[in-house]
């Protein structure tokens, strides 16, 4: 119990009272009583009161403190909103209008002026870490633009919401609710150990907060002080941010001097194609598995040990492209559960890798789509016979929404 409430206390808060991003006030008041209404407030919810009197005996935090957290905090019906899954037809998958999102002029260039002005400090960070520096400026850059889109909710209300109302409709509210009750404790157990004001703090609509968007338990438990003054700041420093990417990248299983993907040739049939992507971003099989299964992975992953994932990108009716990922692509995922997400991170900081060397293609703002009548070295022999046989087994592709959420 104390090492939890030692490690949230100087990983944590040290870095948001720093900033200001938590007032020193000492108190939950941050808003008038008009503010609070009893519709929007969950001052009389039961379950909100229980999850007060649970936390406080755990957390050693006075009640009465908690509570008027509690009743303070304001359910958000955007936030709810954000999160309640979208109802009707799910949509083609379209890898190539994902990634244009993300890999596009605005975050190449802020990327290259972050990444040059950062160059020590990312190559301080892979030497450490070893964590490459295209694969740090691509999270930042596709979760904030280098900080420039941190988010503007209330961290109160966006946990409170999720924790007591997340949206009925998904299929996994239950686990989902549980992990943001784990995510509004901790927050609120850092304000209080802190004496700071818990409704000061901003960040998306689900929680996260700063550059790289930790939410509160990614925080407390990988955030690093990278530029060495002694406390944490991920929505101003920089070199803080950098460093704690890396960690977080180390800390769910990144091996150095991996790369994240290889290039692949399908020639399998459409049982093949099953097999391989039954377990989806999970590496499962050898490099001598999915040659026997109908992939050509290209030198030198051919040679690669250890397991490795068929990585599908749809491209709506254009060929679907494939890459194979290996345990460090699976590693980036983990920051946010989607193919397109971690593929879209490789791409950006390989762009800004481009830009940086004077070799910006024109690719990187408009990448090329094989085309189904041509396309020979990345699409299956029996391409068309694969796509009906699969498409009622299409994976979901989450867009990203709450930086290195992972909840259940």
């Amino acid at each position: 119990m104390h090492r939890i409430l030692q490690t949230t206390l100087a990983v944590l808060c040290a870095g948001l009272c720093a900033t200001g991003a938590y007032a020193q006030k000492g108190s939950a008041k941050a808003r008038s009583p008009e503010s609070a209404t009893t519709s929007s407030s969950y001052g009389n919810r039961p379950e909100a009161e229980a999850f007060v009197r649970e936390v406080a005996e755990r957390r050693h935090i006075d009640e009465a403190w908690l509570r008027a957290s509690i009743q303070q905090a304001r359910f958000n019906a955007t936030v709810q909103r954000l999160m309640t899954p979208r109802t009707g037809p799910a949509g083609v998958k379209n890898w190539r209008g994902y990634r244009g999102r993300f890999v596009e002029p605005i975050r190449i260039r802020a990327g290259l002026r972050f990444w040059n002005e950062n160059a020590a400090t990312l190559a301080r960070a892979e030497q450490t870490y070893g964590v490459p520096a295209e694969y740090i400026v691509g999270i930042i850059g596709v979760e904030t633009i280098y900080g420039q889109q941190m988010g503007n909710f209330t961290v109160v209300d966006s946990l409170a919401t999720l924790a007591f109302d997340y949206p009925a409709s998904h299929p996994r509210a239950a686990d989902r609710a549980k992990y943001f009750r784990g995510e509004l404790e901790q927050f609120l157990a850092t304000a209080y150990l802190t004496g700071s004001n818990p409704f000061d703090t901003v960040g998306s609509y689900a929680g996260a907060m700063g550059m790289p968007q930790f939410m509160p338990t990614s925080w407390s438990n990988f955030a690093v002080d990278f530029d060495g003054d002694g406390k944490i700041n991920l929505f101003g420093s920089t070199a803080d941010a950098i460093g704690s990417v890396a960690n977080y990248f180390v800390a769910h299983g990144w091996q150095r001097g991996m790369p994240a993907y290889y290039d692949v040739q399908v020639d399998s049939s459409p049982a093949q194609l099953e097999t391989l992507l039954a377990p989806d971003i999970k590496p499962s099989f050898s490099a001598a598995e999915m040659a026997a299964l109908g992939l050509r992975i290209q030198p030198p992953g051919n040679q690669h040990t250890g397991p490795l994932a068929l990585i599908e990108l749809p491209n709506a009716s254009a060929a679907t492209q494939y890459v194979v990922g290996t345990p460090n692509f699976y590693t980036i995922t983990r920051y946010n559960l989607s193919s397109f997400y971690a593929m879209s991170v490789v791409e950006l900081g390989q762009a800004i890798a481009r830009a940086r060397n004077g070799a910006a293609a024109a690719s990187d703002s408009e990448p090329a789509v094989p085309d189904p009548a041509s396309e020979t070295s990345n699409s299956p022999s029996a391409e068309a016979a694969a796509k009906a046989y699969l498409r009622s087994k299409a994976r979901q592709q989450r867009t990203p929404d709450a930086g290195n959420f992972s909840a259940p």
